[in-house]
C-alpha cells in the first residue's frame, strides 16, 4: 500500500459516519415550523480523493449546493469548497472529530467577507442524526443564530 493509499483509507474511515443520504430540516428563528424538507448526499468522488456533498431543498429561497471536501495542508483539518445555484462560491475551514462537524469562514475567498459564518453540528451516538446550526458574526467573535439545520439519515 502506498502512502497515498494509506492516507486515502484513513480519510475514508474518518468520514464514514457522514457518508450517505440524509434528509434536511431547517428551522428559522421567529418563523413558524415548516415542513419544507430537502436532501443531502455525501459520497466519494474522483477516485475517492474528495468527498462530494450535494444538497437540494424545494424552496425558492434555498439554493442547491455542491461542495467538495478534501484534506487541508493544516494537519487534521479539511477544506470545504462550497458552490450554489445563486452563483455563490466560498471556502470553509472544516473539522470533523469526536462526532462534531464544524465549518468556519473568517477570511475573504471567491466572494468578499461581509460577515463571518460557522456551522456546528453534532452527530448523535447512533449516527443517524446531525443536529446543527449556522451562525453569523460581524466580527468573528460575537455569534448569533442564523438558522438551525438538522440532518437525518435517509432510510
Amino acid at each position: 500500500m502506498t502512502t497515498d493509499e494509506a492516507g486515502r483509507d484513513a480519510l475514508h474511515a474518518r468520514f464514514a459516519p457522514l457518508a450517505g443520504e440524509w434528509s434536511i430540516e431547517a428551522a428559522f428563528p421567529g418563523a413558524p415550523p415548516s415542513d419544507i424538507r430537502g436532501r443531502m448526499t455525501l459520497a466519494w468522488t474522483l477516485g475517492g480523493a474528495f468527498l462530494e456533498q450535494r444538497s437540494s431543498v424545494p424552496h425558492p429561497d434555498a439554493p442547491e449546493g455542491l461542495c467538495l471536501i478534501g484534506p487541508s495542508p493544516d494537519g487534521d483539518a479539511f477544506t470545504q469548497h462550497y458552490f450554489d445555484s445563486r452563483g455563490v462560491a466560498r471556502v470553509y475551514a472544516m473539522t470533523f472529530a469526536g462526532g462534531r462537524w464544524t465549518l468556519l469562514r473568517q477570511t475573504p475567498d471567491f466572494t468578499p467577507l461581509a460577515f463571518h459564518q460557522r456551522y456546528v453540528g453534532t452527530l448523535a451516538p447512533d449516527g443517524d442524526t446531525i443536529d446543527g446550526r449556522w451562525e453569523t458574526s460581524p466580527d468573528g467573535e460575537a455569534w448569533q443564530l442564523d438558522f438551525g439545520l438538522t440532518y437525518r439519515r435517509a432510510a
